[in-house]
């Protein structure tokens, strides 16, 4: 066993404060990765103060991860001590099940196993995320990080980058097509930009007016204020496809009017009560409401190439690991452009 340092949650209301964890012994297939940078997500807020229930305490979030190789196992072939390396959302799943078989971990028929908050295939053993000094990952749900890119803006790639650009490769999204983005956060931002890479027409929908700058900033060719009433009703029947990353209630049927015939609109955002659909906000004009849940292993690198092929990476703020806390309110307030990601090296 190693001993790695590591910032905790010990229960859902106290701060996150100084945590050490023991991580296994560097299997044949396992490779150990010393962290420098861990993205901070929404979602690592809502299982701190299990928000979605099962929180186990004491709690070491963080699942977009990279770093260096510093060791490897005897059987591994993907990596070397020295290389660059990155892990998801996930370390592990059955394997055998048929998303498994089909590249689609994220699916796992018997549960993907969580980087965090869960537990190893034994059943027992807890797994604890990158809010620490080091973890050991098998390699074949470890990712290669590309070297012509900043790594700590690379972090978020590892949950937003994925999480936005399975949707879009899912359903083709690209040239020749009118994409609308709703919200302009963490994810949003790079929906817009994968989107646009892809060569799709992109208009981010958002209720704040003073966001129409970055929006265009970040690639959007248009930006509509989805407050104003006049505005809505210009966009009924515009685009062939609607990625909603809001997380926060909102109607649906406002978004779903604005597609054309036969469009869809894609759920990266999860509300925390139900969302009412009207029956013919999709009878009406055939529309389609679907969701999309990060991606498998090949995919994640497949997106991670063609960010480094484009450029791409997420617009961050930097801190120390002692403003996880205050990066907690921040994060709450919306009070950030648009991933906060932690320096490991300050832990």
């Amino acid at each position: 066993m190693a001993e790695a340092k590591a910032y905790a949650a010990y229960n859902a209301t106290d701060p996150l404060a100084p945590f050490n964890l023991d991580r296994r012994e560097v299997g044949e297939h396992d490779v150990q990765i010393a962290i420098r940078y861990c993205g901070v997500c929404h979602s690592d807020l809502h299982q701190v103060r299990n928000e979605w229930g099962g929180t186990m305490y004491p709690l070491v979030p963080g699942h977009e991860i990279v770093g260096t190789v510093t060791k490897v196992g005897s059987k591994v072939t993907k990596f070397k001590e020295g290389d660059l390396a990155g892990v998801g959302c996930f370390v592990d799943s059955c394997r055998t099940c048929p998303s498994c078989q089909e590249g689609l971990e994220q699916y796992c028929e018997k549960g993907m196993v969580g980087t965090y908050n869960g537990t190893e295939r034994d059943g027992t053993t807890k797994t604890y995320g990158g809010y620490s000094s080091q973890i050991v990952v098998d390699e074949n749900y470890t990712l290669k990080v590309p070297e012509n890119l900043d790594l700590s803006r690379v972090a978020p790639l590892l949950c937003a980058g994925i999480t936005t650009y399975s949707p879009i490769m899912q359903w083709k999204i690209g040239q020749g097509h009118k994409v609308g983005i709703v919200g302009l956060g963490g994810l949003g931002h790079m929906a817009v930009k994968i989107a646009a890479a892809k060569g799709a027409d992109v208009t981010v929908l958002s209720t704040s007016p003073d966001k129409e700058k970055d929006a265009r900033d970040l690639g959007a060719h248009n930006f509509a204020v989805s407050k104003d009433k006049e505005t809505v009703k210009s966009l009924y029947n515009t685009f062939d496809f609607i990625i909603n990353t809001v997380s926060a209630p909102h109607d649906y049927n406002l978004f779903l009017s604005m597609l054309k015939r036969d469009g869809t609109m894609i759920l990266l955002g999860a509300p925390p009560e139900p969302s009412p659909v009207a029956g013919f906000s999709l009878i009406g004009k055939r529309r389609r409401l679907a969701g999309s849940l990060i991606g498998g292993i090949a995919e994640t690198q497949e997106m991670l190439d063609f960010c480094s092929e484009h450029n791409i990476m997420s617009d961050v703020e930097v801190i120390n690991m002692d403003e996880i806390n205050t990066a907690y309110d921040r994060m709450m307030r919306s009070d950030v452009k648009y991933r906060f990601v932690i320096d490991m090296e300050t832990l």
